[in-house]
C-alpha cells in the first residue's frame, strides 16, 4: 500500500511538471521563438521577415516550415478553409537581416523555393555548401558579415540575379564565379580582394559592378567581355592603369576610378560613356589624343591631380557639361574653353590661377565662360558687318559669334518681357542647339522657338515668370535639357511625353504640389531635380520605370513619409531629400548617403 501511494505521488509530479505554465519564459529554452501568428501568415504569403529580432541562429521551425505539417492542421480536423495546410504557399522570399547570426545551417537548402534571401548586417564567417541547393534564389544579400570565402556550390545558382557582398572580408573569388550566367548587379566593395578571376567577364548580363574601397592594383582584360554593364565603380584601390579592353564596354555610362594611382586619364572609346570620374589620381596632363575618345561625356572629374595645363583642344569634348577641376595646378585657361556649347559647370577652386581675378572667379560659371569669350577676337565675314576684328563678341547687340561659331540663342539677364524678333532673324538658317533666356520677366515660352526644333537640344529659362507652357514647344523633339528653375510653374502638360529624348529637366523653386505626371512617362529621364516645390507625394512604383534616373533632388518640399519602396529604385546615385517634414528616414541614415538611405528604406518594405 505504501509503494502504491509514493508511485501516485511521483505520477503526479511529473503532470504537473509537464503543464508547467511558466515554461515558455524560462531561459534554458535555447531555440528562439517566434509568433506561431507569423509563421502562419508565412504560409499564405510565402514572405517571412525575422530582420532586426536579435537572433543568435535561425530557428528551426523557420527551416522546416516548408516540410512539416502545421501544428494546428495536426490537432484541429476542422481546419478553416482559408487556413487548409496543403494549400499554403511555399516560402520565397526569407528576410534575415540585422541580427547576430554566426552561422547558417545545411538545413536552409529546405527552403527550395526561396527567391530572395537577405542576411546582410549579421556576424556570418562561412557559408554553407547547401546555398548552392536553392536554384530558384534569384536575389542574394550578403552585405555587412565577416565572410572571408564563398563556397564554390553558391556559384550554381543559375538564376541568381542580384548578388550584394560589400562590407565582408573577402580576399579572393572563386574562378567559378563566372558561372553565374543571369547574374545583373554584383557588389563586391569594401572588402580585401586584391585580384579577381578572368572568368568575371563570362557574366555577360552583368549592368552594375562595384569594386570600391579593395585592394585592387589591376584589372583583368576580360572585363571588355561586359557588354552590358552601365555602371562600373573602381574606386579607391591601387590601380596604376586601366586596360584598354575597357573599350569594348559597349553600355558603360558610369566609371569611377577614384583615390587610385593613375598617372594618365583613361583612353577609352566607351561609345556611350557619359561620366568619367578620376579625382585623388596623379594625372599630370590631359591629351589630345584622351580626350578624343570621349565622345558622349557630359560630366568630367578630375579634381585632387596634378595638372598644370588645358589643351587648347578642349572643344573636343562638345558634349560636357560639368567639367571638375578643383584642387590641381592650373595657372591658365584656354579661351576656347568658352567654346563648349554645353558646358554649365566649371569647377576651379584651388588652382594657382593668373591672370584671372578672384572675383571673378567667384561669380560663378556663366561670368567665368563670358570673360573668356571676350578673349576670343571676331574677324568678320564682311566689312559692313559692324564688328571689327579687336571688337569683343559681347558687346555686339546681337552676338552673331554665339549663334553662328557656338550655335548659342542668348539673351540672358535683360530683365525683358520678351525676346526681340531681331534676335531670331539673326539666327534664321542657323543650327541653334541651346538658348539661354533666363534672368528675365518672361510669362510664356517665346513661340518662335519652334524654328529650332530639328536642331534644339538645350533651353535654359530659369529666373522668368512662366506659369504655363505652350504646346508647341514640344515640337522640338531633339531636347536634351530643360531648365525652367525660379519660375511659377505648377504643373506640366501631358504633351511633354512627346520629348523622347529628354534626360535632364531642373524645376527647382516652382509651385508644384506633385510630382509631375508627365514626368513618369519620360523613360530617358536621368536627372529630375525639384527641389523647394511644395510635393507631397512620389510614387515609386512609377519611378522605378525610370530605369535611367541617377538623379532625383525632392529636398525642401512637403513629403509627410517616404515610401520604403522608393528603395527598390536602385539605379539612383543621388538621392536628395532634405529638408521635408518627415521622421523617417532620420537625419543621421539621410546623412550616410543615397546607399544607406535606399538600402534602409528597403529594410521597411513590408512583406
Amino acid at each position: 500500500m505504501v509503494c502504491v501511494c509514493f508511485a501516485f505521488k511521483m505520477s503526479r509530479f511529473k503532470r504537473v511538471d509537464k503543464i508547467d505554465s511558466l515554461v515558455g519564459f524560462k531561459t534554458v529554452k535555447t531555440e528562439p521563438a517566434i509568433p506561431y501568428a507569423l509563421l502562419k501568415a508565412a504560409r499564405k504569403s510565402g514572405q517571412l521577415n525575422l530582420s532586426g529580432r536579435g537572433l543568435t541562429e535561425v530557428p528551426q521551425n523557420v527551416y522546416r516550415l516548408n516540410a512539416d505539417t502545421p501544428e494546428d492542421a495536426q490537432q484541429n480536423l476542422s481546419f478553416g478553409a482559408s487556413d487548409r495546410w496543403w494549400e499554403q504557399t511555399d516560402l520565397t522570399k526569407l528576410l534575415l537581416s540585422s541580427n547576430q547570426l554566426t552561422q547558417l545551417s545545411d538545413d536552409i537548402k529546405l527552403l527550395a523555393a526561396l527567391s530572395t534571401l537577405d542576411l546582410h548586417d549579421n556576424q556570418l564567417s562561412s557559408l554553407p555548401s547547401a546555398l548552392g541547393e536553392l536554384q530558384e534564389l534569384q536575389q542574394l544579400r550578403l552585405s555587412h558579415n565577416k565572410l572571408t570565402s564563398l563556397p564554390v556550390e553558391l556559384c550554381t545558382l543559375k538564376n541568381l540575379r542580384s548578388l550584394t557582398m560589400q562590407q565582408n572580408l573577402l580576399e579572393s573569388l572563386p574562378e567559378e564565379l563566372g558561372h553565374l550566367e543571369n547574374l545583373t548587379e554584383l557588389d563586391l566593395s569594401n572588402n580585401y580582394l586584391n585580384g579577381l578571376p578572368s572568368s568575371l567577364g563570362y557574366l555577360t548580363c552583368l549592368q552594375k559592378l562595384n569594386l570600391c574601397h579593395n585592394k585592387l592594383s589591376c584589372l583583368p582584360g576580360s572585363l571588355g567581355q561586359l557588354r552590358n554593364v552601365k555602371l562600373l565603380d573602381c574606386s579607391n584601390n591601387q590601380l596604376t592603369d586601366i586596360p584598354a579592353s575597357l573599350s569594348e564596354m559597349l553600355a558603360l555610362e558610369q566609371l569611377y576610378l577614384r583615390h587610385n594611382k593613375l598617372r594618365f586619364l583613361p583612353q577609352l572609346s566607351a561609345p556611350a560613356l557619359k561620366e568619367l570620374y578620376v579625382g585623388n589620381n596623379q594625372i599630370e596632363q590631359l591629351e589630345t589624343e584622351q580626350l578624343a575618345t570621349l565622345t558622349a561625356i557630359s560630366i568630367l572629374e578630375v579634381r585632387d591631380n596634378k595638372i598644370k595645363t588645358l589643351p587648347e583642344h578642349i572643344t573636343l569634348l562638345s558634349t560636357l557639361t560639368r567639367l571638375d577641376l578643383t584642387n590641381n595646378d592650373v595657372t591658365t585657361l584656354p579661351a576656347s574653353l568658352s567654346l563648349l556649347p554645353n558646358l554649365k559647370v566649371l569647377l576651379l577652386e584651388g588652382n594657382p590661377l593668373r591672370g584671372i581675378r578672384r572675383d571673378l572667379l567667384t561669380k560663378g560659371t556663366n561670368e567665368l565662360l563670358k570673360y573668356l569669350r571676350g578673349r576670343i577676337e571676331e574677324k568678320p565675314e564682311r566689312a559692313d558687318e559692324g564688328l571689327t576684328a579687336m571688337t569683343l563678341p559681347s558687346q555686339a547687340t546681337i552676338n552673331e559669334h554665339k549663334i553662328k561659331t557656338l550655335k548659342l540663342l542668348e539673351y540672358s539677364g535683360k530683365q525683358a518681357d520678351n525676346i526681340p524678333d531681331e534676335l531670331f532673324n539673326a539666327a534664321d538658317g542657323q543650327s541653334v542647339t541651346a538658348v539661354d533666356f533666363s534672368k528675365n520677366h518672361l510669362t510664356s515660352i517665346p513661340s518662335r522657338l519652334v524654328e529650332f526644333h530639328s536642331s534644339l537640344s538645350d533651353i535654359n529659362l530659369g529666373f522668368n515668370r512662366l506659369n504655363s507652357f505652350s504646346p508647341n514647344i514640344f515640337t522640338c523633339l531633339q531636347l536634351r535639357h530643360i531648365d525652367l528653375r525660379n519660375n511659377q510653374l505648377s504643373e506640366l502638360p501631358s504633351e511633354m511625353k512627346a520629348l523622347t529624348r529628354l534626360t535632364s529637366i531642373i524645376l527647382n523653386y516652382n509651385r508644384f504640389k506633385s510630382f509631375p505626371e508627365v514626368l513618369y512617362h519620360i523613360v530617358t529621364l536621368e536627372t529630375v531635380l525639384l527641389g523647394n516645390n511644395q510635393v507631397g507625394a512620389v510614387d515609386p512604383s512609377h519611378l522605378m520605370k525610370l530605369t535611367h534616373l541617377s538623379t532625383l533632388d525632392l529636398s525642401n518640399n512637403d513629403l509627410l513619409n517616404i515610401p520604403p519602396e522608393l528603395g527598390l529604385c536602385t539605379n539612383l546615385r543621388c538621392l536628395s531629400l532634405e529638408g521635408n517634414p518627415f521622421r523617417t528616414p532620420r537625419t543621421a541614415i539621410l546623412a550616410k548617403g543615397t546607399d544607406a538611405v535606399l538600402e534602409y528604406l528597403r529594410s521597411r518594405i513590408p512583406t
